[in-house]
């Protein structure tokens, strides 16, 4: 039997900040007024207040990485966003066993900013942080409301985007366990795989990869070979760049 050590949410989330990356979040007030919430972000169509703040965040992508078109730039956009909501449910789940409620509604978003500076909880509010709970809080609750809102802008594929999805969570599942064994925590290292590997067989994401152990291939691309410079990410399908009369099929 594993005894976990719960450990309360602290109001600033300090467990977090030795992480890294992707992993902080930022709690309290934004530093200006008038950050939409990501609840904005995905409302579709966007609020009428405003420019709205998913197509800014497309194009701020797309023109940092030369995208030749949308699609590609609506891909790596929400494969970041992504990965910055998997990373912190699951660093509070393995570090507080504790989860913070991130309602949509909660969370402050500044689309010009550069993790961990684009978002704030304003409002921590512990939660369950067992699989079930994280797959509702992040899957359910942002990755799937955001595909929605991404695809009524951009013509890109749901199985493309829910392979971001699972590639995002397996990338930070990848990050926090390297992180663990490096401080000797081995629960958490534990921990970490377990929840990963259950959120993983999850209905939405199990047929967007294959798992061999720890091993994780996305069967989807997120066309990241396509901007200048870039090739095929380690996970992906393809073991080398589509030649350009495959590109039409690579989502």
């Amino acid at each position: 039997m594993v005894l976990l050590l719960l450990v309360d949410l602290d109001p600033d989330l300090a467990a977090l900040v030795p992480l890294g990356g992707f992993f902080p979040l930022r709690t309290g007030a934004p530093p200006r007024p008038g950050l939409p919430t990501l609840a904005d972000a995905y409302a579709d169509p966007p609020a009428a207040a405003g420019p709205d703040p998913l197509t800014f965040r497309v194009r701020k992508v797309g023109d940092a990485l030369r995208a030749p078109e949308p699609r590609v730039a609506a891909s790596l956009a929400q494969q970041g966003l992504a990965a910055r909501l998997w990373s912190v449910a699951l660093a509070c789940a393995v570090r507080y066993d504790r989860l913070p409620d991130l309602d949509p509604r909660l969370l402050r978003w500044d689309p010009d900013a550069a993790a961990p500076d684009d978002l704030w909880l304003t409002a921590v509010r512990p939660r369950p942080a067992d699989p079930a709970a994280l797959a509702d809080a992040v899957l359910l609750g942002h990755l799937e409301p955001l595909a929605g809102a991404l695809r009524a802008r951009h013509p890109i594929a749901p199985g493309l985007l829910r392979g971001n999805a699972a590639s995002a969570l397996a990338g930070t599942a990848r990050q926090l366990s390297r992180w663990a064994r490096a401080h000797g925590r081995a629960d958490d290292d534990a921990r970490t795989r377990d929840l990963a590997a259950r959120l993983l067989a999850h209905p939405l994401l199990a047929p967007t990869h294959t798992l061999t152990g720890t091993a994780f291939r996305r069967r989807s691309c997120c066309l990241y070979y396509r901007v200048p410079g870039g090739g095929v990410c380690g996970d992906c399908c393809f073991p080398r760049p589509p030649r350009p009369s495959a590109r039409g099929t690579s989502g």
